[in-house]
């Protein structure tokens, strides 16, 4: 859990319209978001008996309707398909020793740890503990990892009464473990941040930490502290080749609108149960948007899947928009991804997609024909549902064409005279998202941002598929190479969707558009914690 989260968020607020729209009208409807309250890193993400587990920073609203900044629990909510969710009570809480800050969850199949009893497989939750007290005093040791376990699936959480299980070794940013059971030495591996790196600890039992080593220090991108690291293996496409992946997002408040200032970089390399190695010289995102931080992925998921979930919302503004567009909650989570390696032009590369479980949202649908135009063309005229929540799935061919546009894209907009636009860029070999002027109130600077990224279609081809729910879009370009996720918030919803077109002619080589039923988020269910 970022520690800046506790530095206040500079406010713009001008209002643009007279009448402010309702917060309801930005609460997600395919996404997974809170009741009420504050929600940021998703934590503790495990798969066990059947259900996916969610955790995530959350700090609910006090007796008299205000956000305590800081002080962060572990809010909680459980699916049987990654679609639809039960919200359960908070499973973390403050205690004596901090604030709950970022980490994981674990299924300790072997019971390695003890805590477990006859059959029943213990879930462990590992976590950062931050320390107010020293903060105020002024010492730099204020954060450390503790432990607590469920017998009951997730339904109760006890503290572990040896915590913290690894303190700090006299770091002032020293937190978000991310825990994983590496079958080849039979022992636990914690990968967890040190300022500006990954430091790599192992267990026999997840209770006593012995260090590693360490990566990071001449990598990626130093812009702020590292946060809420995770490393995992995935096969490589099309080969029977095994890579490791390291996740590590950085937040710096300092960067202009335009800068990826909250985002996670990753690397890809190999892993002998002690270093993390990688050849890697490239700063690489797994998402170029504004919107996607601090993400994770499942624990023990089955057959194999790494699935991935971030924070949809930013840093450098999340405050500011809670307080003047969506007011009695913040926050939302990325539709969960599932993750692959491409092996393309000599080098790796991360992609994500929406888990395939999305099609049991499908509802009606519409084929776009193949056209050629150089003119704009209103697709929103041909769809006879809702413009949110949709899937878009688009093929466009003849990028390198003699007559080929300079520019083409889409474009959402509202009758109030709100707009996001994905394009590419041809005379600059560039895809670009273009929010500023996303929102009906300009309440952070930062949130006004023009998203512009290397790229060049493949043989003259680009596929996009693009998810908009109702405050949101996740625009994943060729199979999810380059992914883009934003929020936005429009006086009025967006009703009209666009494929424009500069200096020639695009071609739409096919086209479907889906309508997505919206999920459940229902309310918490009876259970108890300590």
């Amino acid at each position: 859990m970022p520690l800046l989260l506790l530095c206040s968020t500079t406010l713009h607020a001008q209002q643009a319209n007279t009448q402010s729209p309702s917060p309801e009208q930005f609460r997600p409807r395919v996404h997974f978001h809170p009741e009420s309250g504050w929600m940021s890193d998703p934590n503790g993400l495990v798969y066990l008996d059947g259900e996916y587990h969610l955790c995530y920073q959350h700090i609910p609203f006090d007796e008299n309707g205000n956000l305590p900044w800081g002080e962060m629990y572990w809010g909680h909510a459980v699916s049987r398909d990654l679609l639809n969710w039960q919200h359960m009570p908070i499973a973390l809480a403050p205690d004596s020793l901090g604030y709950i800050f970022s980490g994981c969850c674990v299924a300790d199949l072997y019971n390695t740890s003890g805590l477990g009893s006859g059959e029943v497989t213990p879930l462990l939750a590992i976590f950062t503990y931050y320390d107010p007290v020293a903060a105020a005093e002024g010492r730099i040791e204020t954060q450390s990892q503790g432990l607590a376990y469920s017998l009951d699936k997730g339904r109760s959480w006890t503290k572990y009464d040896k915590n913290p299980i690894l303190p700090n070794p006299g770091l002032a940013d020293f937190r978000d473990p991310h825990v994983f059971w590496h079958e080849p030495t039979q022992r636990w591996i914690m990968i967890v941040t040190a300022g500006k790196e990954v430091h790599l600890y192992a267990s026999n039992n997840c209770l006593q930490w012995s260090y590693l080593s360490a990566f990071g220090s001449d990598r990626g991108s130093h812009i702020g502290p590292w946060e809420c690291p995770d490393l995992f293996p995935l096969q490589v496409q099309g080969s029977g080749e095994t890579k490791w992946v390291l996740l590590a997002s950085v937040v710096n408040f300092t960067e202009s609108p335009d800068k990826l200032a909250t985002a996670t970089q990753y690397f890809i390399g190999d892993f002998d149960g002690t270093k993390f190695t990688s050849d890697q010289r490239d700063t690489l995102w797994i998402d170029y948007g504004k919107d996607n931080y601090a993400g994770i992925t499942f624990d023990n998921a089955p057959n194999g899947r790494r699935i991935f979930v971030g924070w949809m919302h930013s840093h450098q503004y999340a405050t500011a928009a809670q307080s003047y567009t969506t007011r009695s909650w913040s926050g939302a989570a990325t539709f969960p991804r599932e993750m692959s390696i491409v092996h393309r032009n000599g080098a790796y590369r991360l992609t994500s997609l929406p888990v395939k479980e999305i099609a049991e949202l499908y509802g009606k649908q519409i084929k776009l024909k193949k056209v050629q135009t150089d003119k704009t063309l209103t697709l929103s005229d041909r769809i006879p549902f809702d413009k949110a929540p949709i899937e878009m799935n688009l093929q466009f061919g003849d990028t390198d064409a003699p007559n080929a546009a300079e520019r083409f894209g889409i474009r959402l907009k509202s009758p109030s005279g709100e707009y996001v636009s994905m394009e590419y860029d041809k005379s600059h070999d560039m895809m670009v998202v273009d929010r500023s002027h996303a929102t009906y109130v300009q309440f952070s600077e930062p949130f006004s941002s023009i998203q512009r990224v290397p790229y060049r279609p493949i043989e003259g081809r680009s596929t996009w598929k693009i998810l908009i729910d109702a405050a949101s879009m996740e625009f994943f370009v060729d199979d999810g190479v380059l992914v883009f996720t934003n929020v936005f918030f429009p006086g009025q919803p967006f009703d009209t969707i666009e494929l424009f077109t500069d200096g020639g002619y695009v071609t739409l080589e096919k086209g479907r558009i889906i309508q997505l039923n919206s999920i459940e988020c229902r309310p918490v269910a009876s259970a108890g914690n300590k």
